[in-house]
């Protein structure tokens, strides 16, 4: 996803193992889809390295995936937003809280 006109993601790696029965599936990704991948998204850096270490910060197991769950992934990493989901502890955020209390709908007299 571009977050005012920037795409957050700046380099997909991709991990494999070249003997491994879980790796089946990226390696068919590899081979057929992401060719295609690459030249659809020219400004995203497509690297495959072969170990099976995970550096990154944002690590996806397709372990025993297909080649379009592999694929469905990558989209997925690629339209994610950079910073991570935070929860919110109250419905509003604001820096000077109200005296009065919070508004509601409902009067209680």
């Amino acid at each position: 996803m571009a977050l005012r006109g920037v795409w957050q993601l700046k380099k997909l790696v991709v991990s494999y193992c070249n003997w491994g029965g879980s790796s089946r599936g990226i390696r068919a990704f590899m081979e057929s889809e992401l060719p295609a991948f690459k030249e659809q998204n020219p400004q995203l850096e497509v690297v495959t390295e072969l170990n099976r270490e995970n550096k990154n910060e944002r690590v996806v197991c397709v372990r025993n995936l297909s080649q379009d769950e592999v694929l469905e992934a990558a989209t997925k990493l690629r339209n994610s937003l950079g910073r991570k989901v935070v929860k919110m502890k109250t419905r509003h955020v604001t820096k000077q809280p109200s005296v009065q209390g919070t508004w509601s709908t409902a009067l209680k007299l």
